[in-house]
């Protein structure tokens, strides 16, 4: 058993709320815990996280094989290292304010994995949300594997050789079909290497991904933010921050994309803490 011990503000239960909504998510919220699936040096782990401490003086106790590689992608998956005082502080002299206040301790959470991620934001492209990790569900325990109660999406050479029929079958279309596996066999042909992402600009990491077939920018900022957490996104097309700034600012209808692209200047360089806490307004 590990012990974690982090600077506050961090409150967890808004990072279990989060993940709860995903249906693959091993979520426990009375014991406060979430079991999470590791890929680490090509070897699955599973590593149950369990908050033991406040949103004031949080820790967290780490059961299941752990090593330093492990520890450090759950420091990253958590932003456990990311003080969000500085956040809170930028933000306090601007329209956002009282949404921070609110929800105060709201970390910036990573999927588990940035190929999940990938595959997720194709998925969820043009879908409601509840349908969205309904078909997320079904891929994944069709085609991916299951350990110690937690999920793994499929490995891409196994996804890379999925027929476009057998994932209409799960109600994906056909174009969904092929671009998730293409993203698949892209990474198989060594196309593209996620891991090589991670010491890429997001104008550079948006220039590379946007030329796989099926990924516009919406998908490559969300892959930034949750998958890379990159802090400074704003994704002017998501429907969800148009309905929060329709709310925050009584208007009688959504922003403009002007409207929005001037909003972003002053939560700069932390818009996407600034989009994590305008969709947190509306749930």
């Amino acid at each position: 058993m590990e012990r974690i011990d982090i600077k506050g503000p961090y409150n967890f239960e808004q990072v279990l709320n989060r993940h709860a909504l995903d249906p693959l998510n091993q979520i426990d919220l009375q014991e406060r815990s979430v079991k999470v699936p590791l890929i680490v040096n090509g070897d699955k782990q599973v590593v149950k996280v369990t908050a033991t401490g406040t949103t004031e003086e949080p820790s967290f106790d780490l059961s299941g094989k752990t090593s330093e590689a492990i520890i450090a992608r759950l420091r990253e998956i958590f932003q456990w290292d990311q003080p969000l005082d500085d956040i809170h502080a930028h933000f306090r002299h601007t329209d956002l304010a009282p949404i921070f206040k609110e929800h105060v301790g709201t970390p910036l959470v990573l999927d588990f994995d940035p190929y999940n991620c990938l595959l997720k934001c194709i998925v969820h492209q043009q879908l409601n949300l509840k349908f969205a990790h309904t078909l997320t569900q079904r891929f994944v325990t069709t085609f991916g594997t299951e350990k110690d109660g937690a999920y793994f999406y499929p490995d891409p050479e196994k996804l890379a050789n999925v027929k476009i029929e057998e994932l209409r079958e799960l109600q994906f279309s056909g174009r969904k079909a092929e671009y998730a596996i293409g993203v698949a066999r892209a990474i198989v042909e060594g196309k593209l290497e996620l891991q090589k992402l991670h010491d890429k600009s997001d104008d550079e990491i948006m220039e590379e991904l946007v030329k796989l077939k099926g990924i516009g920018p919406w998908t490559v900022q969300n892959f930034l933010m949750f998958g890379l957490g990159r802090p400074n996104l704003f994704p002017i097309a998501d429907i969800g921050l148009q309905n929060a700034l329709k709310k925050l600012y009584n208007m009688d209808r959504k922003p403009s994309k002007e409207e929005m692209e001037g909003y972003k200047p002053s939560w700069e360089p932390y818009a996407s803490y600034a989009s994590l806490y305008l969709w947190r307004s509306i749930e």
